[in-house]
């Protein structure tokens, strides 16, 4: 029997305790390779890490605050040491609040952009020569708020913007490196986050959660909300030896949803 596509390579997954980054770390983790999941929440990564060891993976949990420089140089020594190197690195980890301009706050825009913009760079810096060593891949997880601004959610999308264009731009440095690059922007997905953005919204519009639910599916004209296996799958094959010549794109997954570009 052939082994897993991504047998012997090594990965770090971070924002992987649940979610979308959850999904993405057990997907690779299925595809033989050995993963480091990386959050905040030390109980909440163990209980990831006991669905992937079930599953028969090999896994590390590094509870780290990738907001901040030294959360993401901690994370990066202990990923090195736990792994022994790196193939694959996926920047899920992002939290950014929805909100009404002017009312939002300042503190939420420096937030945001600490932990999903800054904490994928920062991060990326410190790993970038094990990387190259291991002629290695980068994904970053956007969002396709990237390419559909909208006045509530100016942060989120802000973020996502920044990070395709910070993707795009080291994928450049990636073909002299031999490092693939690559950004994935999920739509609208079933995950917690997705309902305390509506949460969110809807508090700060003033109307009951079933009515941004209804305007939200309305507005995507989907045929379903995505799910994070969508997003889970295309990053995997985004890891692919056979998908090594794509590099710099900017793939969405959205159904549909997103009008253009």
């Amino acid at each position: 029997m052939a082994k897993p596509e991504l047998s012997g390579r090594k990965a770090l997954v971070t924002g992987a305790s649940k979610g979308i980054g959850r999904a993405i770390a057990m997907r690779l983790a299925a595809d033989g390779a050995e993963v480091a999941l990386v959050a905040r929440s030390e109980k909440d990564l163990e209980r990831v890490a006991d669905e992937v060891a079930r599953a028969g993976g090999k896994v590390h949990v590094i509870a780290a605050d990738l907001s901040t420089f030294a959360g993401c140089e901690a994370a990066a020594s202990r990923a090195l040491e736990k792994l022994g190197g790196l193939d694959i690195l996926v920047n899920v980890a992002g939290a950014t609040r929805a909100g009404v301009f002017p009312d939002q706050p300042d503190q939420d825009w420096i937030e945001g952009f600490a932990l999903k913009f800054h904490g994928a760079v920062r991060l990326t810096r410190c790993l970038w020569p094990a990387l190259v060593a291991a002629k290695g891949t980068v994904i970053n997880i956007g969002g396709a708020a990237a390419h559909t601004p909208a006045p509530g959610f100016m942060v989120g999308g802000a973020v996502n913007a920044a990070l395709a264009h910070f993707t795009k731009a080291l994928s450049k440095q990636g073909v002299k490196d031999d490092v693939n690059v690559n950004i994935v922007h999920p739509g609208m997905t079933e995950t917690d986050r997705m309902e305390q953005l509506i949460e969110q919204e809807a508090e700060a519009e003033g109307i009951p959660l079933e009515e941004v639910r209804a305007r939200k599916s309305l507005e995507a004209g989907l045929r379903r909300i995505g799910r994070p296996s969508d997003v889970s799958e295309t990053v995997a094959f985004l890891c692919s030896p056979k998908t090594r010549h794509i590099q710099g794109i900017a793939l969405t997954v959205d159904g549909g949803a997103t009008p253009g570009l």
